[in-house]
């Protein structure tokens, strides 16, 4: 078995530092980087940029909405056109900073709010990734299960990754559970333990309301500004590593 492992990164701004991104590059195969809208800074990315590449890591471009203040989780009425036009700004600064540094972007998923909209939302998911497939049909969408953004990337020509949440409950359609709601974020470590056990050994998640759904997952997400997220990646890979899979990623993972 061969499984991408994940975290959120480069989500500090100027002086302010988000995570322990340094450390948890050591354990990931694949990086989110936060594009400057709910969190990241041109320097935090060409750091972010630039150690990924040195530990051979695959980049990819975390995009949402213009909202550093909430941290890109606020729901946004933004126009659509104007939307699309955001996410191809942030998959451009991305892009421009990893080819100064030799580095390529492999794939890019949507943060926060906007990610959950569009997972929920066909209308939403549509020009989204068509702004995407517009920027560079070859990337990846990295994105937790969604039907309407599967449905997208199939008419536009991208590949999807499905990416497993650890830290986030479900509900019985797949979908992240709002964070509003009580028990959508798992906080007991040993809880995402079990819960990504659980999608290594059976393929399914235990949903809020106790039903078990499958969930056909290539990639295993960590917050990065989840408290304790070294010591949780670190236990995570040494478990996933122990059952005789091997960490690899994303890019690898999902066929041409």
């Amino acid at each position: 078995m061969r499984i991408d492992l994940n975290a959120d990164l480069g989500e500090g701004f100027g002086a302010w530092t988000m995570g322990e991104d340094e450390a948890l590059m050591s354990l990931i195969s694949s990086a989110n980087v936060a594009c400057g809208f709910h969190a990241g800074d041109p320097l935090i990315m060409d750091t972010t940029v630039r150690r990924a590449k040195a530990l051979g890591i695959d980049l990819g471009a975390h995009v949402g909405f213009a909202d550093l203040q909430g941290f890109g989780r606020r729901r946004m009425n933004v126009d659509l056109k104007e939307l699309c036009a955001m996410v191809v700004y942030q998959l451009g600064a991305l892009t421009g900073i990893a080819t100064s540094a030799g580095h390529t972007v492999t794939h890019m998923s949507f943060h926060g709010a906007l990610g959950n909209m569009a997972a929920a939302d066909a209308a939403l998911a549509e020009p989204l990734v068509r702004a995407v497939a517009s920027f560079d049909s070859r990337l990846i969408i990295s994105s937790s299960s969604s039907l309407a953004i599967e449905g997208a990337a199939d008419k536009y020509g991208l590949r999807v990754a499905t990416t497993f949440l650890a830290d986030r409950a479900y509900d019985e359609n797949g979908l992240l559970v709002p964070r509003g709601t009580p028990g959508a974020v798992v906080a007991d470590h040993e809880q995402v333990m079990a819960r990504v056990m659980q999608l290594l050994e059976a393929g399914t998640v235990t949903t809020l309301s106790g039903k078990r759904i499958a969930v056909n997952a290539c990639s295993i997400l960590l917050h990065g500004d989840t408290p304790g997220a070294v010591g949780l990646a670190r236990s995570l890979r040494q478990n996933i590593e122990a059952r005789g899979a091997v960490i690899t990623p994303i890019s690898q993972l999902v066929g041409s």
